[in-house]
């Protein structure tokens, strides 16, 4: 059965990334690169991983990935915290927070943030 599951955010640039996974205490544990820059990483932290692909990356791996009316493009991460409050103090000053804190009908405490390459990362505490 399922063993694992890791995002894979698809962006134009991954050097950008890592001030707000660095904060979050994420270490990159592998990367490859691709041109002038690097084409893929994995960034990860207790047990937990995230990995990054550039666009040009994966256009070079499997190009028809890129096709079609759905191509990649921003996706949106739930990500369940123990301490929100220590998460938000984490939080580079030019992180874009589009919800700075909200509590929701189905019992959680969030915080809601689109990272530089335009994906909206939601904090919840419950």
């Amino acid at each position: 059965m399922i063993k694992k599951l890791a995002p894979v955010l698809v962006v134009d640039r991954i050097e950008p990334l890592p001030p707000l996974w660095d904060a979050l205490g994420f270490a990159r544990t592998a990367e490859v690169p691709h041109g002038d820059g690097l084409g893929f990483a994995i960034l990860a932290a207790d047990g937990i991983e995230v990995m990054v692909q550039t666009f040009a990356s994966v256009r070079d791996d499997d190009p028809a990935a890129l096709e079609g009316p759905r191509a990649f493009g921003a996706a949106a991460l739930f990500i369940e915290v123990d301490d929100l409050g220590s998460v938000e103090s984490k939080l580079p000053r030019e992180t874009a927070v589009l919800v700075r804190r909200r509590k929701t009908f189905y019992g959680s405490t969030e915080t809601i943030i689109r990272d530089i390459a335009g994906n909206v990362i939601t904090f919840a505490q419950f």
